[in-house]
């Protein structure tokens, strides 16, 4: 990796993973060329706002060219022998393993990560590979019963080029996790990345297929805004749109991507209720609480976003909240050892320091952080929350704990399912049956019964609901539902005559 005009050691050379000389400017499509308008971007490092890296910005142009090539390139990678796709994802994990401490410096300084989080995001990363490499040769079929003299079939087959659209705050994973499957079942994808992290989470990707020995035209990079999107979503060449971002967003995804009647993965956004019953260990609680709410400084959307108490124990969880919020360094990632970094961009830290300010000013109470310093966000308790006030009812996807005080098991329930998301709920309590009969209640994907909000695996059937998603699920069993299409194949050993 370079940082501006000095070349670290082992970065951005031959040596490493991604070669900035030759991808400076450019995009991944049937190798390293320059979009079609020639249009470029810097990446910037969030905490310093130093140039890391000039990628190219793709035009609708470039996708349409991708798509083509993704589209010719599939038929023979799908006839390509199982254990050979396989062979390439394999070969993908171990490239990664050999330079994840490029990729972790990567994941530092252009997305902020604190490098804990941007270790534990290359091994789950790792995993997805190796889930990946597995699926290739299993079993993909039925056989049905039938009349005698016909065999019945129904086998699974890959759907064609698939459009994978990815988000900033786990750039590698959430690109990986869609990119890897669809390839090892025998797709073409063309991946658009964010371009706040188009190198961890898009010139990596294409450094480490490459390496793979990935055939050519069946992977495409292709970093850019809205208008690149639009055209991989509304191609009608693309079968089916991997979207993990916004909801607002994910809706005009979805709403373009039905113009072709085409499969659409939407995973999105969260408001999640962390619920805490009068008989939690509130030690416990408040510690999984911080962990829930500032992790990656709140920009994931399994953040605990609202902190639901019952009121036996509000005050106590609070003060423990609070303790835990105001300990917490805030700082450079990359040459300090802070508990969170930066938020990714001013726009981002615009919008939560506008929720704060516009939820005290509508009674709460700030009880811990309320203050920034550049892109750096104090981790910040508000009080006295209720519904209707904006920490309340909007995704603030930044290191803010706001606290809903409510009298009992019920109306928990009912306010942790006031929000149009559906995405994950935790409970904590120290009766897990307690816990259980809770979730039952919880109208989420996912539940966590005394953890706290924020898990996932390669080998789980992770989405959500409502305005969380459409029902899609990742995961390495779920990846056959998402990225390959049922047919019913008959054969019989003798034609038939029909009675016409």
């Amino acid at each position: 990796m370079t940082t501006g005009t000095e070349p670290r050691t082992g970065r951005g050379t031959r040596t490493g993973l991604v070669d900035l000389a030759v991808a400076h400017g450019r995009i991944h499509s049937d190798g390293w060329r320059p979009p079609a308008a020639g249009g470029t971007a810097d990446t910037l490092e969030p905490a310093t706002g130093q140039v890391l890296a000039t990628v190219g910005v793709a035009t609708p142009e470039d996708v349409g060219r991708a798509v083509t090539e993704a589209a010719a390139a599939q038929p023979a990678w799908a006839a390509t022998a199982p254990t050979e796709r396989a062979a390439v994802l394999r070969r993908a994990a171990l490239a990664l393993e050999e330079h994840t401490a490029e990729v972790v410096e990567w994941l530092v300084r252009e997305g902020g990560a604190i490098r804990p989080k941007a270790q534990h995001e290359v091994g789950s990363v790792l995993d997805e590979l190796w889930a990946a490499a597995a699926l290739p040769t299993q079993p993909y079929g039925e056989l049905l019963p039938d009349t005698p003299g016909r065999h019945s079939v129904a086998r699974r087959l890959p759907l064609g080029v698939v459009g994978v659209i990815s988000p900033w705050n786990f750039p590698l994973l959430l690109a990986v996790r869609a990119l890897a499957p669809a390839l090892a079942l025998g797709n073409a994808v063309v991946l658009k990345p964010d371009l706040n992290t188009p190198v961890s989470g898009g010139h990596v990707i294409a450094a480490l297929f490459e390496r793979a020995g990935l055939p050519a035209g069946l992977l495409h990079v292709l970093p850019g805004d809205a208008a690149p999107g639009q055209a991989l979503t509304g191609h009608p060449d693309v079968a089916m749109i991997a979207f993990t971002g916004s909801t607002a967003v994910g809706r005009e995804v979805g709403s373009l991507a039905g113009g072709t009647l085409k499969r659409v993965s939407l995973e999105l956004g969260g408001n999640n209720a962390y619920i805490v019953l009068d008989d939690a260990d509130l030690d416990v609680a408040a510690s999984a609480g911080a962990w829930g709410a500032f992790f990656h400084q709140g920009q994931v959307c399994m953040t605990a976003g609202r902190h639901i108490v019952l009121a036996a124990v509000a005050d106590a969880y609070v003060d423990r909240l609070a303790q835990h919020a105001d300990k917490l360094e805030v700082g450079d990632p990359w040459t300090a050892e802070p508990a969170l970094g930066p938020l990714i961009n001013d726009a981002q830290l615009r919008r939560v320091t506008g929720i704060v300010r516009d939820t005290v000013a509508a009674g709460a109470r700030l009880r811990a952080g309320g203050t920034a310093e550049g892109r750096f966000h104090r981790p910040t308790v508000l009080s006295g929350v209720t519904p209707g006030m904006p920490a309340f009812t909007e995704e603030i996807f930044g290191p803010v704990a706001p606290v809903v005080v409510v009298a009992d098991e019920a109306e928990a329930v009912a306010v942790a399912n006031r929000t149009a998301y559906g995405l994950v709920a935790a409970v904590q309590t120290g009766s897990a049956e307690r816990g259980l009969a809770l979730a039952e209640r919880l109208a989420t994907g996912i539940v966590h019964i005394n953890d706290q909000t924020i898990d996932d695996n390669a080998f789980v059937p992770f989405g959500g609901r409502g305005a969380s998603g459409n029902g899609s699920r990742h995961g390495a069993r779920q990846s056959w539902e998402e990225f390959t299409q049922w047919q019913w194949l008959t054969v019989r050993t003798t034609a038939l005559a029909s009675p016409f």
